[in-house]
Order: C-alpha cells, then sequence, then structure tokens
C-alpha cells in the first residue's frame, strides 16, 4: 500500500470519527457543569452493537457499516 493511500484513509477515518462525535453530542445533552450526558436509551443501544458481531445485526444495523466500506473502496479506487 501507497503511503498516499495511508494517508487518504486516515484522513478518512478521521472524519468518520470527527463525524461520530458530532452526532454523539447532538444526542446527549450538557449539565451545568460542561458535562454531557448520554441517555440510558442510547447507551444500551450503542452497547449492544458494539458486543454485536457484524454477521449478528439486522440488515438495517448493516446498512451504515456497508455505507463506510463503499466510502473505503472509492478511496483506494475500488468499484
Amino acid at each position: 500500500m501507497k503511503a498516499e493511500d495511508i494517508e487518504k484513509l486516515a484522513e478518512y477515518a478521521h472524519e468518520a470519527w470527527s463525524g461520530w462525535m458530532e452526532y454523539m453530542f447532538e444526542l446527549c445533552w450538557e449539565d451545568d457543569n460542561g458535562n454531557y450526558i448520554i441517555s440510558e436509551e442510547l447507551v444500551s443501544r450503542w452497547l449492544r452493537l458494539k458486543n454485536t458481531d457484524y454477521k449478528n445485526l439486522t440488515e438495517i444495523e448493516k446498512v451504515s457499516d456497508k455505507d463506510e466500506a463503499k466510502k473505503i473502496l472509492k478511496i483506494l479506487g475500488i468499484k
């Protein structure tokens, strides 16, 4: 793999992480001390997803992972 490809993938990884953080903060609320609070419902959902193998996700849950895979393939020039 070329250094240029690694840089492109690293840039994408950062953008994906940054996007996830933005999404997460939008779903949380901030208390008076500047702490962000995640609802119990979201914690339960995200923990379940974290602990579930891809093959055991629902087809709807797999969509976002497939979308991410397509973005990576595009970066690598694979259609």
